[in-house]
């Protein structure tokens, strides 16, 4: 039996902020084939705008489940969210990340 992969052996997705002000941050994700953001928490609501077509798995400490994403198709979760982003797919993975700072 093999033992599961420590965090040195799992790749990491990339980050590039795009945008950091007093009422927004966007940050575009890129994610090699298994590449994961490590666990987080969301401080704000956001919009997820995928730039690819293709399945992730999140998990949230308790389940793993499988979201399948649409390039051009925006997403919306409110602060809070705690996972695990993991590309599932056999191929790079990209998705741009718009957090919201400010209430209307």
């Amino acid at each position: 039996m093999k033992d599961p992969p420590t965090m040195a052996q799992v790749p990491q997705a990339q980050p590039t902020l795009q945008v950091d002000n007093d009422r927004v941050r966007v940050i575009q994700w890129r994610f090699a084939p298994g590449a994961e953001t490590t666990w987080h928490r969301h401080e704000y609501d956001y919009v997820v705008v995928p730039l690819t077509t293709g399945k992730l798995k999140l998990w949230d400490g308790k389940e793993e489940k499988f979201a399948e994403l649409e390039a051009g198709r925006s997403y919306y979760r409110s602060l809070g969210v705690e996972h695990n982003v993991i590309n599932a797919n056999a191929y790079e993975f990209a998705f741009v990340e718009i957090e919201f700072k400010t209430k209307p």
